[in-house]
C-alpha cells in the first residue's frame, strides 16, 4: 500500500510553476493552482518551450502560437494571469547551463517561496517512460533554485539587475512516482477540467472523445488515486523537496 500523503505547506504567498510545455500543468496540478489562487495566493507560469512539436498534424510555426494562446486561456481559468514562455526548442530541451541561467533569471524576478515543476524522474509508473523534456526541465529547475540564490553563479544576472533570491523554501514535483505530499482538490475539479479543456487542439490530436469528457475522465482518475492516499475524494500529489 502506498504511504499516506502529507498535507502541502500552506505558509507561503508566491509560487512559480516551471514546466516544459503548454498543458503540463493541466494534467493534474491545475486543480491545486485553482485552490491556491482562490485562497489569495499568487501563482505565475513559465513554459520552457511553446509546445510547437506537440501536434503531429500541425507544423511548428503554426502550432507554437496556437498552443501559446491555449495555455494563456487555460491558466486564466485557474486564476493565473502571468504566463511566460522561453524559446527552448520543444522536444530537444537540454539540461545545460543556458537553461539553468534562464530559469535562475526567472526565479530571481518572480521571487517565489514555492517552485512547482513536473516529475523529472525516468518514469511515471513501472512500465512507463517520461519524456526527455520533462526530465531535463525538472532537473534544471532543482539546480536553478540553488543558482538563483548564489551571487557568484551566473554573475551576469546581477549585472542585468537580477539580485540573488534565496527565498525558495520548497520545490514540488507534480505527479511524481515518489509523491510525498498532497492537496485536496475535490472542490476545484470543475476548474481543473475546464483548464485542461482549453487545450482543444492538443487534445483533439490525442483523443476522439469530446474535449471536456476526456479531461474529466483523466483528471478524475488520477485525482481519485491520490485522494485515496489523503483520505479525500480527489487530490493533487507532489514530491516535496525542502530547499535552503
Amino acid at each position: 500500500m502506498p504511504e499516506p500523503l502529507l498535507p502541502m505547506p500552506a505558509d507561503w504567498q508566491r509560487a512559480l510553476a516551471i514546466v516544459a510545455h503548454p498543458d503540463d500543468m493541466e494534467y493534474g496540478a491545475a486543480g491545486a493552482v485553482a485552490r491556491w489562487t482562490g485562497e489569495g495566493r499568487e501563482v505565475a507560469y513559465l513554459m520552457v518551450t511553446r509546445g510547437e512539436a506537440g501536434i503531429d498534424g500541425i507544423a511548428p510555426a503554426e502550432s507554437a502560437p496556437l498552443r501559446e494562446a491555449e495555455q494563456i486561456a487555460s491558466a486564466a481559468v485557474v486564476g493565473v494571469s502571468t504566463v511566460e514562455f522561453l524559446d527552448h526548442r520543444d522536444g530537444v530541451v537540454e539540461a545545460g547551463l543556458p537553461l539553468r541561467r534562464d530559469l535562475s533569471r526567472a526565479i530571481r524576478r518572480h521571487k517565489p517561496e514555492l517552485v512547482i515543476t513536473l516529475n523529472h524522474r525516468d518514469h511515471w509508473a513501472p512500465g512507463t517512460w517520461n519524456s526527455a523534456d520533462h526530465r531535463a526541465v525538472g532537473q534544471s529547475v532543482l539546480d536553478a533554485v540553488g543558482d538563483a540564490g548564489n551571487r557568484w553563479i551566473f554573475p551576469e544576472l546581477v549585472e542585468e539587475g537580477h539580485e540573488p533570491w534565496g527565498g525558495v523554501r520548497w520545490v514540488a514535483l507534480a505527479n511524481s512516482p515518489r509523491s510525498t505530499h498532497g492537496l485536496d482538490i475535490t472542490a476545484t475539479l470543475d476548474a481543473s477540467v475546464a483548464s485542461l479543456a482549453e487545450h482543444k487542439a492538443y487534445i483533439a490530436a490525442l483523443s476522439d472523445k469530446p474535449v471536456e469528457e476526456y479531461a474529466r475522465e483523466f483528471l478524475s482518475m488520477i485525482g481519485k488515486a491520490s485522494g485515496e492516499r489523503m483520505g479525500c475524494a480527489l487530490a493533487a500529489s507532489f514530491e516535496l523537496i525542502t530547499t535552503g
